[in-house]
């Protein structure tokens, strides 16, 4: 669980695989965009340290955080990738609309990780407020994007 006083986005890129001849999807939803590209940055920022390029990273936007579903199905079924990663937040409100969307994403997200043979990471945020989302995407808590494209290359060398 990331704390104020841990930034839990460090990593040692030499107990990582080299990403040069890896390719990448990356799913984003446009609701909660300052969220969202703040993690796709992370994991772009991320991937390029550990020696991706920028050819090898196909980037989708969908609507929002539950066609992030389709978006990795289709990216599945469309690429020849080593790994994709689903880029989402959703923030509580006043409704339980909160609690459906986060369900639905996350085992979507399950579903598709046992259909095919190539791992899908979840870089869900799923915050009570704007500013603990801010705090996760770039701010005092580090990035979950860096922790989704880590965790990317570790499932990619756990599948080879």
């Amino acid at each position: 669980m990331a704390t104020a006083n841990k930034n839990l986005s460090n990593y040692d890129k030499n107990q990582l695989i080299n990403a040069k001849d890896l390719k990448f999807g990356v799913v984003v939803s446009e609701w909660n965009d300052e969220i969202t590209n703040g993690l796709y940055n992370g994991v772009l920022e991320t991937l390029l340290d550990c020696g991706a390029t920028t050819d090898n990273i196909i980037k989708w936007d969908v609507p929002g955080s539950f066609e992030l579903i389709f978006g990795c199905k289709k990216m599945h079924e469309t690429y020849q990738l080593d790994c994709v990663i689903a880029i989402g937040c959703v923030i509580e409100g006043e409704t339980k609309h909160f609690d459906f969307v986060c369900e639905g994403v996350t085992q979507g997200i399950k579903d598709l990780n046992i259909k095919y043979d190539i791992p899908t990471i979840f870089c869900v945020l799923t915050d009570k407020n704007i500013q603990q989302s801010r705090d996760r995407s770039g701010g005092a808590h580090g990035n979950k994007g860096v922790e989704a494209a880590v965790a990317a290359l570790k499932m990619i060398a756990l599948n080879q």
